[in-house]
């Protein structure tokens, strides 16, 4: 990695937890750049304004959950992971989903994160229609399964144990059990 690299990561990560104690009524580049060992002046050689610090927070957000998508499991078991391995960091790793959450408010007010968000969820969106087309396909859903409908039940279940971390675990184990249960699925 070059320093330029580890500078840019260093931002990111006090940008992250900068969001994640105070959110953004805290958010402030003098204090972000301190905690990454940079002069608040030489901040912009690395994000050229405020708004691509903040869609490399997202990035390095969602990054985390791009794992989750495995693609050689049947699709029942595909949801099933990806969603049990959210329920899992909702509970280890709430500051993602304060920060998440942050984002999603920021969203609603500044055309440009709301424009990150966007094309960020567009991708999620895109990765759960493909597990619900596929399960179709092989008859594991119903072939009148409303895909895009499943795939907005499946976001605003998520998004909605954000609120309730305590209980994700038995929120996402009844979602699965109306797709994917693990009787259908043999793994």
């Amino acid at each position: 990695m070059t320093e330029r690299h580890d500078r840019r990561q260093a931002l990111v990560h006090a940008a992250f937890s900068g969001i994640a104690e105070s959110g953004f009524e805290g958010f402030r580049l003098r204090p972000i750049a301190a905690a990454a060992g940079i002069d608040h002046s030489t901040l912009h050689h690395y994000f050229r304004t405020k708004a691509d610090l903040i869609a490399a927070v997202l990035e390095h957000v969602t990054s985390q959950f791009e794992a989750t998508m495995h693609t050689d499991l049947d699709p029942a078991a595909r949801l099933r992971h990806h969603l049990r391995e959210i329920a899992t960091a909702v509970a280890r790793r709430p500051e993602l989903f304060i920060v998440l959450d942050e984002l999603d408010l920021r969203a609603r007010r500044d055309e440009s994160t709301g424009a990150d968000i966007e094309r960020d969820e567009q991708g999620w969106r895109d990765a759960l229609a493909a597990i619900f087309t596929e399960g179709v396909t092989q008859h594991v859903w119903s072939t009148d399964l409303d895909v895009a409908a499943s795939v907005e039940l499946v976001i605003a279940t998520v998004k909605g144990i954000r609120l309730r971390p305590d209980r994700a675990e038995s929120v996402v184990n009844q979602l699965c059990d109306l797709f994917a249960p693990e009787r259908l699925t043999h793994d």
